[in-house]
């Protein structure tokens, strides 16, 4: 199987992968529009535009390429190459996998505490995984602000218009009130835990989506963390006399991304996630970020398979 790449994403696990600080199987350049150019397979037609779940197993290069080879059986060549529409911009598209993780972690709260209309969720992280978060709780009727640590991502996240709720800093909320917190930071650390816990209320819910590593654990709180996110089960806690719950979303379903796909092709309300992109790079311009990931501010950067020459995608 082989895929022209229209477009690609830079993710922070792409980031993480390249430090050495991503546990768990590679899936480095998995944000991607494309077009199968040679099928193995007859459920994909070339010609299909596609984009990747990584997390169907499947032999694969990079998305970081003008062209991205896949191998494998055909039912998870099919389940891994999700097909969408031709229509809608690939700067829009190439959102599908966040956008699945979002719906993931949604459907995790759900499963916890049922319909969140009305549910005052809290989000902390104002990168594209947290607004996103936010977005599809707001869609559901859940009561959403999001929280971050620096004023740089909160101004951005405002800037974006991405969602109309209130974006805070870290301190700024009322303590105990959140029947939902998700911790969406790129890692869950003590100072982001200390935070999602002094907001949620008795009996709440604290979501773990943030990267996590085996063994941690959080002084006073008795839950391992990593093993609740990764196996998505749910571990009932007590933090300073208060009963509460820590639950985990890790990785999506088929029926995620079909949700995604939705929200972004809905010709009614579509999710207008391109409102995120800060930035284009070509494939050069890729490196230098890699190399020098200090460099990247708010908002997500997209990758051109060819050497960028002005012309917008």
């Amino acid at each position: 199987m082989l895929v022209d790449v229209e477009l690609a994403a830079l993710c922070r696990s792409d980031l993480k992968e390249v430090a050495g600080t991503r546990h768990g199987p590679s899936q480095f350049g998995h944000e991607l529009v494309g077009t199968v150019r040679e099928s193995t397979t007859s459920v994909l037609a070339e010609g299909t535009r596609v984009v990747l779940d990584p997390n169907v197993v499947v032999e694969r290069g990079t998305g970081f390429a003008d062209r991205m080879w896949a191998a494998g059986p055909a039912d998870r060549l099919r389940h891994a190459l999700q097909p969408v529409p031709h229509g809608p911009a690939a700067r829009r598209l190439v959102f599908a996998e966040p956008i699945a993780c979002a719906q993931h972690c949604l459907s995790a709260i759900e499963r916890q505490v049922g319909g969140l209309r009305g549910a005052q969720v809290v989000v902390l992280g104002a990168g594209t995984a947290g607004l996103f978060i936010a977005a599809l709780a707001d869609r559901a009727g859940a009561r959403v602000s999001v929280c971050n640590r620096s004023r740089a991502r909160v101004d951005a996240a405002r800037e974006a218009g991405l969602l109309d709720v209130p974006t805070l800093l870290f301190g700024e909320p009322a303590a105990g009130g959140a029947d939902v917190v998700v911790v969406a930071t790129s890692f869950v650390t003590p100072t982001v835990l200390d935070e999602a816990l002094r907001l949620v209320a008795p009996g709440g819910l604290v979501l773990l989506y943030g990267g996590t590593a085996p063994g941690d654990r959080h002084p006073g709180l008795d839950c391992d963390l990593d093993h609740v996110r990764r196996t998505e089960t749910v571990a009932a806690c007590v933090w300073q006399g208060r009963s509460l719950r820590v639950a985990g979303s890790y990785g999506t379903s088929p029926e995620d991304f079909t949700s995604a796909i939705g929200a972004l092709t809905d010709v009614t309300s579509p999710l207008r996630a391109e409102k995120l992109v800060a930035a284009e790079v070509d494939l050069p311009g890729l490196l230098g970020l890699l190399r020098d990931p200090e460099a990247l501010g708010p908002g997500k950067i997209v990758v051109l398979p060819e050497p960028f020459d002005g012309t917008a995608t």
